[in-house]
């Protein structure tokens, strides 16, 4: 999971990890916030099997890459194994750099991610979370279509979004999750 400051990636993380673990799997995870109350990257990396000695992902092994930046996405590429799932917002996020005309930020960041890519969703799970009851649960809208790519079950995935989000907004989440899971690549 990566993103910038702000975006749930931890929050997102917490599922997955809870998820994999209600589904008997042993889990190790890794979080690295950098500057992340500024809109600096943030990633989370979680490694689930029988038996996981680590929780760092090497590169060319992760099964699934879920990114709520577009640019983020392109810095996690070498992670992702042969075949793997990325699944991306079609959200581009400022960075602070480029709004002091520091640094540039890529016009063509939606060419370059079906280039690196081969096998990719790229969607607006903000307007998926939004039309489903919620804007700021773009993540599991993410998490939703990144179920698709993961061995974990439906119930796991719902079970552990009722145990990582606040009991009022557990309904909106499971809602956005579903939708996110039901998106189809056009």
């Amino acid at each position: 999971m990566v993103g910038v400051g702000g975006q749930g990636i931890l929050l997102a993380s917490a599922i997955i990890a809870n998820a994999a673990m209600l589904s008997g799997y042993q889990v190790k995870t890794n979080e690295v916030h950098g500057m992340a109350q500024r809109g600096g990257s943030v990633s989370g990396q979680i490694r689930y099997g029988h038996e996981v000695h680590s929780p760092l992902v090497a590169v060319g092994t992760a099964s699934v890459i879920g990114s709520l930046e577009h640019v983020e996405a392109l810095r996690m590429a070498p992670f992702l194994a042969p075949n793997g799932l990325c699944v991306v917002n079609a959200q581009e996020v400022i960075p602070v750099t480029v709004s002091m005309g520091a640094a540039a930020y890529p016009e063509d960041t939606h060419e370059r991610l079906t280039r690196v890519f081969s096998n990719l969703i790229e969607f607006d799970a903000a307007a998926i979370a939004a039309a489903n009851g919620s804007v700021r649960a773009a993540n599991v809208a993410l998490l939703g279509a990144m179920s698709t790519g993961l061995d974990l079950t439906e119930e796991a995935w719902h079970e552990a979004i009722a145990k990582c989000v606040k009991p009022k907004f557990v309904d909106i989440n499971l809602k956005v999750f579903a939708a996110g899971r039901d998106y189809k690549k056009a």
